[in-house]
């Protein structure tokens, strides 16, 4: 295992959940973790309202872009992260596979994706102790 662990966080349309887990762990593992983050069916844009509840913690996801998942994003991966995307993530021997179950916050406003903001927040620290990475900062 390198140095520098990397975990891939997907879902389907890359658009929320992956991207605000995304966030968090470039937020509170600075560049201790490599991060990185695709959908099986990426949408056309970041979910307006996870930009808008991550801002309020204030971690900007506004230049993110939704990505597709690629064989080679997982191969590249130790740590690979569903987030409801089913059969679609490739599955790799060797690696570590974690489904989070967690609510889609697609078409949602700010109030139903703060809960969602949290949780991902309460996972990304447990993932950091699993990962034995001190987090660089605290909210």
């Amino acid at each position: 295992m390198p140095d520098k662990p990397s975990v891939l966080f997907v879902c389907v349309h890359n658009a929320g959940r992956s991207q605000m887990a995304a966030g968090w762990l470039r937020h509170l593992a600075s560049d201790a973790v490599e991060v990185r983050s695709a959908g099986s069916m990426p949408g056309d844009r970041i979910n307006p309202s996870a930009v808008q509840a991550m801002a309020e913690v204030g971690i900007d996801i506004t230049d993110q872009r939704p990505k597709v998942l690629t064989t080679e994003a997982v191969e590249a991966s130790d740590v690979v992260i569903t987030m409801g995307c089913g059969d679609a993530c490739p599955i790799f021997p060797g690696k570590r596979y974690l489904d989070w179950a967690l609510e889609d916050p697609a078409g949602k406003g700010v109030e139903s994706v703060r809960p969602i903001r949290d949780e991902i927040e309460t996972r990304i620290r447990g993932l950091l102790t699993e990962l034995q990475v001190e987090p660089a900062t605290s909210r």
